[in-house]
């Protein structure tokens, strides 16, 4: 396996081999983050959810995922889950294609992935059910008690597992970020207090692989738990999180991670004032700034519904060519997000996604205008160099 994981000098020098996109600031610093500080990070990345679990699916993906990283993408975002760990092995022979080249470094990229859903092994099993008890349950890596819903588990057993098959799967002997993926999941099945030991549980063996080099940083990514209102179901309050965090770490923690939506239509994590701060309530992406913490958006484009006809409004303050573009714009442009994640399954996703990557970012002022009442926020974009 590749040695090495994304480091200051390594993203720096990738930012420096695009000139134009440098300028253009669509690399950032998230400076408010302590152990991120240096890095120069992408305002867009690769994501790779969608598609089926085929071979020409495969094919494309890590064409894809190799001329984003050619084209000035440094950040990767899968989960052993999606395409049943098909999409994890094509990052991984994307990147062991552009290091064997000579035209990728392993500490230029930032790899981002995540475990908490039960998955298969590139195919779908004849008899599903057979296929987790020999894999899973007869080993005593899972144990069924432990699964919510019939599909999740965040168990620590479970995770050192999930976390040696996504390094295989990638080929690297470290994984950047390792997020816990969609605990929130599990809150209709257990109750709060289950859930509060459950989650530190599995933060205490994410230390652990972060103290054994398997993994850098850890955090959540989640759907609904930083969107909704405290009262709606799966909701998880950030200042709770955290604290699990230290009761698995101490002051030293790993957690450094999230990963919520971000896009024209579910702008929640800007918009909604659902966390507490001290005194304060406010948003999630203005808690992660304050607390230093990276936040990540995901669904850029809304599984592209957000690739059709927008108000005309939204095209003149961000003032893009496409929808699809606008879309890209208005995420990547959000106060507190490092990175907008979008789906690029085709290499000519790249080319089409990127065209947005030589504008500067909108205008802060710009970009609130799209609110009618915009609430407090972040600092814009941590720095962008």
């Amino acid at each position: 396996m590749t040695s090495g994981f994304a480091t200051a000098e390594g993203t720096a020098r990738y930012r420096d081999r695009f000139p134009q996109l440098r300028d253009a600031q669509h690399f950032r610093r998230p400076e408010w983050v302590p152990d991120l500080a240096e890095l120069s990070l992408s305002s867009i990345g690769a994501g790779t959810y969608l598609g089926e679990p085929d071979d020409d699916a495969d094919r494309a993906y890590t064409a894809a995922i190799a001329e984003a990283l050619r084209s000035g993408v440094n950040v990767a975002d899968t989960a052993i889950n999606y395409r049943h760990q098909r999409s994890e092995r094509n990052i991984g022979a994307a990147l062991a294609e552009l290091i064997a080249a000579g035209q990728l470094q392993r500490d230029e990229v930032l790899v981002c992935s995540k475990a908490g859903y039960l998955t298969f092994d590139a195919d779908m099993p004849a008899d599903p059910r057979a296929y987790f008890v020999k894999e899973y349950v007869d080993p005593g890596i899972l144990d069924p008690a432990e699964i919510a819903g019939g599909m999740h588990c965040m168990a620590p057993r479970f995770l050192a597992d999930q976390i040696e098959r996504s390094r295989k799967n990638l080929g690297l002997e470290t994984i950047d970020v390792f997020y816990l993926h969609n605990p929130e999941t599990q809150l209709a099945s257990v109750p709060p207090s289950d859930f509060v030991e459950r989650l530190t549980a599995a933060f205490a063996e994410l230390e652990k692989a972060a103290a054994e080099g398997k993994i850098r940083w850890y955090g959540v990514a989640t759907w609904n738990a930083f969107r909704v209102q405290p009262n709606a179901p799966g909701y998880m309050p950030l200042e709770a999180v955290v604290q699990c965090a230290f009761e698995a770490g101490g002051e030293g923690h790993h957690f450094s991670f999230i990963q919520l939506p971000f896009n024209l239509a579910m702008p929640e994590a800007w918009a909604a004032n659902n966390q507490q701060f001290e005194n304060d309530a406010i948003s999630a992406l203005e808690f992660a700034h304050r607390y230093g913490i990276a936040a990540i958006g995901s669904a850029t484009l809304a599984q592209g519904q957000l690739a059709q006809q927008l108000p005309d409004f939204v095209t003149k303050r961000l003032g893009m060519k496409t929808a699809a573009e606008n879309a890209i714009q208005f995420a990547r442009s959000a106060p507190g997000i490092v990175t907008a994640l979008v789906g690029m399954g085709r290499p000519e996703h790249v080319k089409a996604d990127l065209a947005v990557a030589s504008h500067p970012p909108a205008e802060v002022e710009q970009w609130r205008g799209l609110f009618r009442a915009p609430p407090k926020s972040a600092q814009p974009h941590g720095s962008n160099s």
